[in-house]
């Protein structure tokens, strides 16, 4: 379904919201650095550490944070070496790199979605080495004189990861999204950062691999970077428009691929009061089912000290109210967790919330799959043989 200006039309099959230079960049794989100063591993460096852990789209070849120089990405993140080496400045990761990076990537999410001015002039320098940049802010760096200018000079594209489509192209919800015969399964969380991208990549190939067809829907700009087939970066698209954006993108995947299952990424959360994403997700896709990232280690909001993790029971009681849904299990974010307490707390929620749970990380990728198979028996008959 394709809707502009509130006419419906029929669905746009194989279409895909990612920017033309991004599909291309996927298809000849191309090289990036990512700029990711003092927060590699951190809740704001969300960007750099998916990409690090995943990406379709762009070699990663190594990311810049002084603080952690000399490290291995996953060492850091995961405690299992990938070859990504963390370098101390865009001077060390040019000269680690050989020869000039195809993109520069800019890996910080930071709740003020804008460039400092010493960012701003790392930026224009990489710019004038003669890198393509991307940038995943609510700062569009294309319309910035200054910017457009320097990227016209030196003959680079800046790629605005979240800019949307103009106005004039938005979709409104029309119902249509009654058409996809496949399950549909959101990947909610209890808080913003918390791991509900990776659990939803991980679900997505894991089925995959077990020989379902698997699509997943990214909703923020680090699943497009990464290479998300279809997407849109749902936080910075008019209000009046998100429903049907998403409800439009789901459709465009679902005619564009004929899948068995799609996964849809969540973003914030239902019950924070400084995110509306969670809804619009709710509203545009319809899901089926909902799989609910929890930290059990976790005591406050990021970013917000003064505000409580709710519980999951109270998460999944609100989203069972708000939307014709059910959560069919839960995925946990072990920070601040020790593998032990990681084990107890699956024992412990399983016990509370009669649902099954897991690590999507430190747990079988396949117990994620699981979930959607014990909810939806029927896929069962699709599965390869060696994964029966």
């Amino acid at each position: 379904m394709s809707a502009e200006n509130g006419a419906t039309s029929a669905p746009t099959r194989g279409v895909r919201h990612v920017p033309a230079a991004e599909d291309e960049a996927c298809q000849r794989g191309a090289t990036a650095i990512v700029y990711c100063e003092a927060n590699f591993g951190a809740i704001d460096g969300k960007t750099a550490n998916g990409l690090v852990r995943h990406s379709e789209r762009y070699k990663i070849l190594s990311v810049i944070d002084s603080e952690k120089a000399g490290l291995d990405s996953g060492t850091v993140l995961d405690g299992t070496p990938n070859g990504i080496p963390i370098q101390r400045d865009m001077a060390h990761a040019l000269a680690h790199a050989g020869e000039l990076p195809d993109y520069f990537i800019f890996g910080i999410a930071p709740a003020s979605g804008m460039l400092s001015t010493h960012e701003r002039g790392l930026v224009l320098a990489a710019i004038d080495r003669g890198m393509n940049i991307v940038n995943g802010l609510h700062e569009f760096l294309s319309d910035d004189p200054e910017f457009a200018a320097a990227s016209a000079a030196n003959k680079v594209q800046i790629l605005d990861v979240r800019k949307p489509r103009p106005k004039k192209d938005l979709r409104i919800f029309s119902g249509s999204i009654a058409d996809i015969a496949c399950p549909r399964i959101a990947v909610l969380g209890t808080d913003c950062a918390i791991g509900k991208r990776t659990t939803a990549t991980v679900l997505a190939r894991t089925l995959e691999a077990m020989g379902l067809r698997a699509v997943m829907v990214g909703t923020g700009q680090t699943g497009l970077m990464q290479g998300a087939r279809y997407g849109i970066a749902l936080d910075a698209v008019p209000s009046q428009f998100c429903a049907g954006e998403l409800e439009a993108t789901l459709l465009e995947a679902y005619f564009g691929e004929d899948p068995d299952v799609i996964v849809i990424e969540g973003q914030g959360a239902l019950s924070h009061p400084a995110y509306s994403t969670s809804s619009f997700i709710l509203r545009g896709s319809c899901p089926d089912a909902v799989v609910l990232q929890h930290a059990p280690g976790r005591l406050h909001r990021c970013d917000f000290p003064g505000m409580a993790m709710p519980t999951p029971a109270s998460e999944i009681k609100l989203i069972e109210t708000f939307a014709d849904t059910r959560v069919i299990g839960m995925a946990l974010n072990h920070e601040h967790m020790t593998d032990v307490e990681v084990g107890a707390a699956i024992e412990r929620y399983e016990h509370e919330l009669g649902i099954p749970v897991t690590d999507a990380l430190t747990r079988p990728p396949e117990r994620l799959a699981d979930m959607v198979l014990a909810a939806f028996p029927a896929l069962r008959s699709r599965l390869t043989a060696s994964t029966r």
